[in-house]
């Protein structure tokens, strides 16, 4: 098993946006990445035409689109309606955004994330949504509203996406509130908690983007999972169902020797709750996001007497996870 996954039993399919649109589809999927076109050419952006919002104006909430005037262009359109101040976005972030797609000659809504009430997370630049999205938003600020109109070969190409009722000749048109940007500098963000038990770990509590320092003592290892706020965020608790979006790095209680980071790989991991060892699970449910959290994970809790890539088997395992989104 390669390192990256050594924990992480994700499938690909989870790097999508949130469901959308039939609410007997399966919630995990978007119209925005179901059958995307992979074209990696560089398109020609043109600011227009693009129809205009009637109802709906301001960053956040959910717009009305007009239906579109006349012929749409040919190349991708792309017009920022507020300009964020935050960074910029850069390819192969994870792009966190609400948004509403309809289809240009009928103004059929086809997805928003509005009434959701969550705005969608997923990877920008690299092929995981439709190339006008990867083209469109790369180099947009956070804040900033952003109004896409996407030809069929940036979209879904000539197959169209049937489930949602675009055909293959249907130029479509998304407005995009850009509401934030994780990339692989992203940390913990909240008040530090003290840590004055000196038989356990003690954890490093910068927040620049660079692995934390995480110190084991040279005592006996707990029998039982610990799971204790180094950095305490203020966004909302996870649930044992939720995708989380994370920072880890992780030592072994013996010796120190570190087995896996995502600081190394300069690469944020995404997992299921539901799907990693029971130490995580358990870990990390009710914790808040922007939370750096120490987690030691006894054998019965991880790979019990079974020996992983640089895990000897009846390891004790010694977590700092920063939780920089749910999914």
């Amino acid at each position: 098993m390669r390192r990256r996954s050594l924990l992480l039993a994700v499938p690909a399919g989870l790097l999508t946006l949130a469901g959308c649109g039939d609410d007997k589809a399966d919630k995990s999927k978007s119209k925005a990445t179901d059958g995307a076109s992979n074209s990696a050419d560089a398109a020609k952006i043109v600011d227009g035409p693009l129809p205009r919002i009637t109802k709906g104006d301001k960053f956040g909430t959910k717009p009305t689109v007009a239906k579109g005037s006349g012929d749409p262009s040919k190349d991708l359109a792309v017009k920022v309606l507020i300009e964020g101040k935050d960074a910029e976005v850069a390819k192969g972030d994870y792009l966190q955004a609400d948004y509403l797609g309809q289809i240009w000659t009928s103004a059929k809504v086809f997805d928003n994330s509005y009434d959701r009430g969550t705005p969608a997370i997923f990877p920008i630049g690299v092929g995981q949504v439709i190339p006008g999205w990867d083209q469109g938003l790369v180099g947009k600020k956070v804040g900033s509203r952003v109004e896409l109109g996407i030809p069929p070969a940036l979209g879904y190409g000539e197959q169209g996406n049937e489930q949602a009722g675009i055909k293959g000749t249907d130029t479509l048109v998304f407005v995009v509130d850009i509401v934030g940007s994780f990339g692989a500098k992203s940390s913990a963000k909240g008040k530090d908690v003290a840590q004055d038990n000196i038989d356990l770990p003690k954890v490093g509590t910068n927040t620049d983007g660079k692995a934390p320092s995480l110190d084991v003592p040279k005592k006996d290892a707990p029998k039982k999972l610990v799971s204790n706020y180094v950095i305490e965020g203020d966004g909302a608790a996870l649930k044992a169902s939720d995708t989380v979006l994370v920072q880890y790095k992780g030592v072994l209680w013996d010796g120190g020797k570190e087995f896996d980071s995502t600081y190394k790989r300069s690469q944020l991991a995404q997992f299921q709750l539901a799907g990693v060892v029971k130490g995580w699970s358990q870990g990390l449910t009710g914790k808040k996001v922007g939370s750096r959290v120490l987690i030691v994970v006894p054998p019965d809790l991880g790979y019990g007497d079974k020996e992983q890539q640089g895990i000897p088997a009846n390891s004790t395992l010694v977590f700092s996870v920063d939780i920089i989104a749910k999914m």
